[in-house]
């Protein structure tokens, strides 16, 4: 029986202002977004706390950004318990890495900023997006896609009645349509770049992978569970290999959950995003977001 996990916000939750407080109470925070700004080779506290959104909101500058406002709450945090297990929301793994000494800090904010980049680059090559589906069973919502023809699939799985489709406009707009008709309570367009975790982002994931291929990696810590088959590892071979396929692959953040199966949970991160999805996937778990 896991009694506490540790789990890191992914892309999406990153809003202005988000560290400075931390940055302006704690040395060590102050300490992490420097570090964090050498290895990239721009001011990421400036851009966190000034803005503006839209540059924030840029693939190359919020996942950095994340993974350090992750880590300085993390190590700002006095009253945190040892935490026996970690996840990380697409995004979050890296952070999660870090958090259990599988990956070195500075490695990882670069690792994340080449990733944003690359992302980026596959959105702007296919016109493409994704739409939260809500209401509908993951079996459902699998053959709504399969029958829109052309490049579109399930790219997370955040909570029961809570599924994420991601693909080319064409097969998106097809898919949602289809997911209506049997039965979707709601279909929401979401305001991304592109269409995360599917088939078009192989090209990111190429890029990835060639560059993950030359980053060290060490056993974590703790085991962390993955976002590509929802199982634990203490591989850092497999945390290699995972976080390259997670690009393209659907986030199986409900699965992970049910595998961790914590008492409580601590969500570091910006927002509460976690902190929704875990209660509605498992009504007796206790969790905290500490920003």
């Amino acid at each position: 029986m896991v009694t506490t996990a540790f789990v890191f916000a992914g892309q999406g939750a990153q809003t202005v202002g988000m560290g400075k407080a931390l940055f302006e109470k704690h040395p060590r925070a102050r300490e992490l977004f420097g570090r964090a700004g050498e290895a990239l080779g721009f001011d990421l506290a400036k851009a966190c706390f000034e803005g503006p959104q839209e540059t924030l909101n840029r693939t190359d500058i919020c996942q950095p950004a994340l993974l350090v406002h992750g880590i300085a709450a993390l190590e700002t945090c006095e009253a945190k318990p040892a935490a026996e297990a970690a996840a990380g929301l697409s995004l979050g793994e890296y952070t999660a890495c870090v958090f259990a000494g599988a990956l070195e800090f500075e490695t990882a904010v670069r690792l994340v900023k080449r990733r944003g980049q690359w992302m980026q680059e596959a959105c702007e090559a296919v016109p493409s997006g994704m739409a939260s589906i809500l209401g509908l069973r993951r079996e459902g919502v699998a053959q709504a896609c399969r029958e829109a023809g052309g490049i579109v699939g399930i790219a997370n799985i955040n909570a029961p009645g809570q599924i994420v489709i991601s693909g080319e406009n064409g097969a998106l707009a097809r898919a949602v349509e289809n997911c209506k008709a049997l039965g979707a309570k709601r279909a929401i367009p979401l305001k991304v770049a592109g269409a995360y975790h599917s088939l078009l982002m192989k090209p990111a994931q190429d890029k990835m992978q060639a560059e993950l291929a030359q980053a060290t990696f060490r056993a974590p810590r703790v085991p962390i569970v993955c976002n590509v088959d929802a199982k634990p590892t203490m591989d850092p071979e497999r945390l290699r290999r995972n976080l390259s396929v997670q690009i393209t692959s659907s986030v199986l953040w409900e699965d992970s959950i049910r595998v961790i199966g914590a008492q409580k949970y601590y969500e570091f991160g910006p927002g509460r995003v976690l902190a929704g999805l875990i209660r509605k996937i498992d009504e007796k778990a206790e969790v905290e977001s500490i920003e």
